[in-house]
């Protein structure tokens, strides 16, 4: 039974932080206490900018111009194109679009408007032809032509009606949160630059009367209603543009409307303008992505004289505040997080493109961004085993095992369960766990409650609860600070991918499954809404640096550095050992 609430009204249930069931004493929650409003020390924070070029920290973010525009389509005024919203603030307080348009055209989806209430919906059922209404207990199913409802929400619809669907008209505008999960989801379907071109051409091609003149009228009305839809289309899914066809409609499209109406011309350029420069923005932020990564490439001293490469800085001798650490990590983590589209989610189990090849789409991969994001947390997990594992004295490897614990709850504390995640994950690997002797110079009481409140089992559940709680947090903020949530992204894309997995996209009637659809719709805007914060923590330049460049060990060299620190216990570790020396060497000298 399709879900009969807003898609995006779907906030949180109020629920305690932490499960009741649990026996651990339980970290200061952030979420009844702003610990994160803490001020940073002065001298430890950076105040300055420093150049794309050093790194990519300073480029202009989605979140000063990746804004959509809100709909109205009871009153959709030439001023309109300047009240330009946040990129998601009405999606959670619209509704479902609940019946089809008002008016009647050759689609017979356009037939007539549902009303609000079930009485209403029988009624106009029973007073229109082309509609077929059902009553299962309490809901109400009807049918307008091939668009499906339940209880006023769209669940099931022909691919063509719900394109049909997407074009505005003189009288009629798409409810906000349906092009939004259309425009999402359609590429599971068919490629954008077809569905642009088919909604262009049938918003012109339903204005023609075979009169020049009232044509001419007739686009004029419905032009503000298009550059409306287009304007969504480019701030919310700019990258889709990034296709050569797709920049050649929009062009058209403007010379089109530039023919009926000058201020819808103007709005048409104003919104390439800032498509451009968000697109400009991406490919700096690409650029310095790859030489950073280029940087962190280069590997660490060599192990045969690990006494001298343990000489080099460590984090210790950068920063040795948790806190400052964390915001710093925050950073990066709200930074790679505000250029990732909403469309890669999807793009990650799409079909294979026919046109993969086409040089303009496919020059850049469909889901880089998202790709760049899961590569951090990589590197900052084999960052954190690479700290410990370095130092040759078990006293200072204990002392940075507690300082990562404390940068863990830091995080904790923040909001950001992604770098919480890839500490705990580096702490976890083996050559960092086999030091037995450097943990048992450690307290792991607080280690052990943070594994716990990111503990896998029951499908991550006490996480789900701790996010839930930032959540609420953020929705009810005083303060920047408190708006902070930042998942754990590789459960997040599991969680998008068995929801596509587990639902099928087509129905055995060959209409599309709108429901998953909107479920779909829903995981990602909650977390373009995380997305759109920006970083209200000072930056240091020098901590940004390390964390991005600093070269770590491979696996292997971990397990190599590990064995150094402490010595192997049975004859496996040493066969181990010897192994690694072995490989390592003649990697070295080729």
């Amino acid at each position: 039974m399709p879900p009969t609430t807003p898609p995006y009204a779907g906030k949180f249930s109020s629920c305690g932080l932490y499960s009741n069931n649990n026996n651990y004493p339980q970290p200061h929650s952030p979420y009844h206490h702003a610990t994160c409003a803490r001020p940073p020390k002065e001298s430890n924070v950076y105040q300055g900018a420093y150049s794309a070029s050093e790194n990519p920290y300073d480029i202009p973010h989605a979140h000063h111009t990746y804004c959509g525009v809100p709909v109205d389509s009871s009153s959709m005024k030439e001023h309109h194109y300047n009240s330009r919203g946040s990129a998601l603030d009405n999606l959670y307080s619209s509704v479902r679009p609940h019946s089809p348009r008002q008016h009647s055209t050759s689609c017979p989806a356009r037939v007539h408007r549902q009303t609000s209430n079930s009485s209403g919906s029988e009624q106009s059922c029973r007073s229109n032809p082309a509609a077929k209404s059902q009553l299962y207990g309490r809901g109400i199913t009807a049918s307008y032509g091939e668009m499906c409802y339940h209880d006023n929400s769209l669940v099931s619809a022909s691919l063509e009606a719900l394109i049909q669907h997407l074009v505005p008209t003189v009288d009629y505008y798409p409810d906000r949160s349906y092009v939004f999960t259309f425009l999402l989801s359609s590429r599971l379907f068919l490629h954008p630059y077809e569905l642009m071109t088919r909604v262009c051409h049938l918003c012109v091609e339903q204005q023609r009367s075979g009169d020049a003149l009232l044509d001419k009228i007739r686009f004029r009305e419905v032009a503000p209603k298009l550059v409306q839809l287009l304007t969504e289309w480019t701030e919310t899914f700019p990258y889709d543009f990034r296709d050569e066809r797709m920049m050649r409609c929009l062009k058209d499209m403007t010379h089109h409307v530039a023919r009926g109406d000058e201020y819808s011309w103007r709005a048409m350029q104003q919104m390439t303008q800032r498509l451009i420069k968000r697109l400009s923005a991406l490919g700096q932020y690409e650029e310095a992505i790859a030489a950073l990564n280029s940087v962190a490439t280069e590997r660490p001293a060599s192990l045969k004289s690990k006494r001298e490469s343990a000489q080099r800085n460590d984090i210790l001798s950068l920063c040795d505040d948790p806190f400052v650490l964390a915001q710093q990590l925050t950073h990066i983590e709200l930074d790679r997080l505000s250029f990732i589209g909403p469309e890669e989610f999807i793009q990650t189990f799409a079909m294979k493109d026919p046109l993969e090849n086409h040089k303009g789409f496919f020059r850049k991969r469909k889901t880089s961004n998202l790709e760049a994001y899961v590569s951090w947390f990589n590197r900052l997990s084999f960052l954190v085993a690479t700290e410990i594992c370095m130092p040759m004295k078990k006293k200072h490897r204990a002392r940075i095992i507690e300082f990562f614990i404390d940068v863990a709850q830091e995080c904790f504390n923040i909001g950001n369960f992604n770098s919480l995640m890839a500490i705990i994950t580096g702490m976890n690997m083996s050559p960092v766990a086999r030091l037995k002797k450097t943990w048992n110079k450690v307290n792991t009481d607080k280690f052990e409650i943070l594994e716990h409140q990111m503990d896998p089992s029951s499908n991550f559940s006490n996480y789900r609860t701790a996010l839930r709680g930032a959540t609420q947090r953020s929705e009810t903020a005083h303060s920047v600070e408190e708006k902070i949530v930042i998942p754990f992204f590789s459960l997040l894309i599991k969680d998008i991918y068995f929801l596509n997995e587990g639902c099928a996209s087509r129905l055995p009637n060959g209409h599309i499954n709108f429901e998953k659809l909107w479920d779909l719709a829903k995981q990602v805007s909650e977390f373009l809404v995380w997305r759109q914060v920006i970083c209200p923590f000072d930056r240091d330049r020098r901590i940004l640096q390390y964390l991005v460049t600093t070269p770590v060990f491979t696996e292997d060299e971990l397990h190599l550095a590990s064995y150094e620190s402490e010595g192997p216990e049975n004859n496996m570790e040493k066969d181990s050992r010897r192994s690694l020396r072995s490989s390592l060497l003649h990697r070295e000298n080729r």
